[in-house]
């Protein structure tokens, strides 16, 4: 959604004091940003998620929460960073010069002078792919970066992107991170094949189902009581997804293995590599088996058989033109 300067102008970011003095947990955070914010989005689209509000703590854009609770410091930060990208829309900042901002920033709070892969989070509808792609090469030719990659996209539009570096000799994205795993599989339709063919890495993620694909059917956890956002993904195909996961939970006893060691050998039959967390060391040392276990290829076929197509999620759902 593209807002119009006058918009702009007359948005009002909550001052200091207008904003809740007690503090707030995860999802009382989101919908305060969603009332203040919701001019930046359509209707039925997310202002922020959770993942997004991690990401920012790990970046260092605002400080980590006390006790899983959130204060007025952090909401202000995070108001402040939403709000900036459509108002430099709306001042004129050009997609290649936003790229530069961005990633300037990421390079200070890192205390590094390039990395190694540097991603695009999104599609971005609002900005010419040309300005984005000439971004991206700038800071591959300035040494700030050694590859770039893009997340949450269409098959067609990594082809169109891609074409246009080609053309122009810039750098192309040579990886791709959606949403992929054993109970969504739907990059398999197009971007799968595309990645082969053009040889970009795949790096999914959500590459457990946020827990689902690594506890036994009825056993739960905090993240799967209070991740609102991954049940917002998950919720509505519960019962055909549940089939899947009992066989992962069969298999993983069979085999005298964890669900995520057979959930991620899986995956490591299709992609470079899967993007995924730990909080503690049993859930690295998980990460390491699943690099060693080796499925037959009946188990990978008694895994897949019972998926049924799904109806995009996430990003991918709320993201568009």
């Amino acid at each position: 959604m593209r807002i119009t300067p006058e918009q702009a102008g007359a948005f009002h970011c909550p001052r200091w004091e207008e904003l809740p003095k007690l503090l707030l947990y995860m999802d009382q955070v989101i919908l305060v940003l969603e009332e203040t914010l919701g001019l930046f989005v359509e209707e039925k689209e997310h202002v922020v998620t959770s993942t997004m509000i991690n990401n920012y703590v790990k970046q260092k854009v605002i400080g980590p929460p006390v006790q899983k609770k959130y204060g007025r410091e952090q909401l202000a930060q995070l108001e402040e960073n939403i709000a900036a990208v459509d108002a430099e829309i709306a001042n004129g900042v050009t997609g290649q010069q936003h790229v530069k901002n961005c990633l300037d920033a990421s390079l200070k709070r890192l205390g590094m002078d390039y990395v190694d892969l540097y991603i695009c989070h999104m599609w971005d509808y609002r900005t010419p792919i040309e300005e984005i792609m000439e971004g991206l090469n700038d800071a591959v030719k300035a040494g700030k970066v050694r590859a770039i990659g893009i997340s949450n996209c269409y098959a067609w539009q990594l082809a169109q992107a891609n074409y246009y570096a080609r053309m122009h000799g810039m750098a192309e994205f040579v990886s791709v991170q959606g949403h992929y795993n054993l109970i969504f599989r739907e990059e398999e339709r197009e971007m799968a094949p595309f990645c082969k063919a053009e040889n970009i890495a795949m790096t999914p993620y959500s590459a457990l189902a946020a827990g689902r694909l690594s506890r036994h059917p009825g056993e739960s956890s905090k993240r799967l009581e209070e991740d609102n956002y991954a049940k917002f993904k998950y919720d509505k195909t519960a019962e055909t997804d549940g089939v899947i996961i009992d066989r992962v939970a069969e298999l993983a006893e069979k085999r005298g293995c964890t669900m995520t060691e057979i959930a991620l050998a899986w995956l490591l039959t299709k992609v470079a590599s899967p993007i995924c967390g730990a909080t503690n060391l049993s859930h690295i040392t998980g990460l390491v088996n699943a690099v060693e276990l080796r499925l037959t290829a009946d188990e990978i076929a008694y895994l897949e058989e019972p998926y049924v197509p799904h109806a995009l999620v996430g990003v991918m759902a709320q993201n568009h033109g």
